[in-house]
């Protein structure tokens, strides 16, 4: 029996997640949907990076196991039969033992924020009418480089058995003079980090009277460990999963 990564993209507006659920319409539901009318046997995928409703991916992955040959053509099929929000990129034969979640090295994730209403980013973007203090949010952004420890940052009872993540890249950058994006790598994240990163980093952005005040404020929060400082009410259409990253050579045999 040969194991494949399945790589998937998604717009998760109007789908409930990432993971199966009873009842519901989520990415794992549909592509296994596909997957059994086009190979014909029941598939078992194990993913890679759950996202919640709401959230989008470029990329994000899959693996499973089957005795049948894959070729491009079921990556065709695939595709004709998932719903215009799911496409199926690349299907890659792998070793028996890769697996899509434990064998990741790192996952990127970007928001996006507007402070100006737009229609063309309705589902792609928070509409925060406010005034952005990029230099603010970029300090905040740094200090988490000098933390492991995310445990304010993780939703109650998310059932980690770990809150330590390492965070390699965490930026602010302008895309237009009111469209604005944050950037964040790390090998993991916990149960909706990234919004409340975003939201914390925000909302002391606009309540801090100096950048040096706001620094020391998001601190507190991070070595407090106390979710209930954290603000999660940031929307998840902002969010995306750009990549996740495995050790080289695992993708290398594309069908």
């Amino acid at each position: 029996m040969a194991r494949f990564f399945i790589e998937v993209g998604y717009n998760g507006t109007d789908l409930c997640g990432f993971q199966i659920q009873d009842g519901q319409e989520t990415v794992q539901s549909v592509v296994s949907a596909a997957l059994q009318t086009v190979i014909k046997e029941p598939i078992a995928l194990t993913g890679s990076s759950r996202t919640d409703a709401g959230v989008h991916a470029k990329q994000n992955f899959f693996h499973f196991d089957t005795d049948q040959t894959i070729t491009p053509k079921h990556i065709y099929s695939l595709n004709a039969i998932l719903p215009p929000t799911v496409v199926i990129h690349h299907i890659y034969v792998v070793a028996p033992q890769a697996h899509a979640r434990f064998d990741a090295l790192s996952r990127t994730y970007t928001y996006t924020v507007t402070t100006k209403k737009d229609p063309f980013l309705i589902d792609k973007a928070w509409h925060f009418p406010f005034p952005v203090l990029l230099e603010t949010l970029q300090a905040m952004a740094l200090e988490l480089i000098n933390h492991q420890d995310f445990e304010a940052f993780s939703k109650k009872n998310a059932g980690n058995k770990t809150n330590i993540c390492a965070i390699e890249i965490s930026n602010w950058q302008t895309v237009s003079p009111s469209v604005f994006t944050y950037t964040v790598k790390s090998n993991r994240f916990l149960r909706g980090m990234v919004r409340g990163l975003v939201g914390t980093m925000l909302r002391l952005a606009r309540q801090s009277a100096s950048k040096e005040e706001a620094i020391e404020a998001f601190k507190a929060v991070i070595l407090s460990k106390d979710p209930s400082l954290c603000d999660f009410s940031t929307p998840a259409k902002g969010l995306v999963l750009e990549t996740v990253a495995y050790p080289n050579g695992c993708l290398e045999q594309p069908i």
